[in-house]
């Protein structure tokens, strides 16, 4: 029975050379040897969770930036920038404020002082006001929102390359304990 995991592996496997084969292109060519040499397309366990790590924390960046951030960060630390990108999409509009939500109460808990957070702007003025009284709900949060932000994202970065390690080798690990279990079987017989 194949496992979850060993299936994402193999269509991961599957995915690989057809990114690769983009790198031929002319508007890559130039840059194929530094992209091949900083594992910026490697589909392999290492810079697969390094990417996804790295795009959890690109992700709370503020809007267009996030997947150039995590571009140059996965290019830098040798992360897959395919998985880094994918990551980023749990941030979007329905998300979004949860998520500074959340950091902006990180960033109280570890900030000394008291801050309050500010209240959100209606909905009832249409889109357009409401995105630009967002803008300002944002800047309001002020130091507690850019301290958590941070913090939030790395410790999304640290279950997300935690959880992806996990997953690429739980098919060893479940073989290990197997042997492992039919070994004491066996000596206790």
């Amino acid at each position: 029975m194949v496992s979850y995991s060993q299936k994402l592996r193999h269509w991961l496997r599957g995915l690989e050379p057809k990114v690769l084969s983009h790198l031929h292109g002319p508007l890559l060519e130039r840059a194929r040897p530094w992209l091949d040499r900083h594992d910026v397309f490697d589909f392999n366990r290492r810079p697969l969770a390094l990417g996804v790590a790295i795009g959890m924390f690109c992700g709370l960046i503020p809007g267009p930036l996030q997947v150039p951030a995590t571009f140059l960060l996965c290019a830098w630390l040798r992360g897959n920038a395919i998985a880094g990108a994918l990551a980023t999409c749990y941030t979007n509009p329905l998300t979004i404020v949860p998520l500074y939500m959340l950091a902006f109460q990180l960033g109280q808990w570890v900030l000394p002082g008291a801050y309050a957070l500010p209240a959100m702007p209606s909905f009832g003025a249409g889109a357009v006001d409401w995105m630009a009284g967002l803008m300002d709900w944002v800047q309001a949060m002020g130091w507690p929102l850019l301290v958590g932000l941070p913090l939030m994202g790395a410790g999304f970065a640290v279950i997300a390359y935690a959880a992806m390690q996990a997953l690429w080798l739980s098919p060893v690990i479940k073989r290990a304990w197997q042997l492992a279990l039919r070994a004491r079987r066996h000596r206790q017989a």
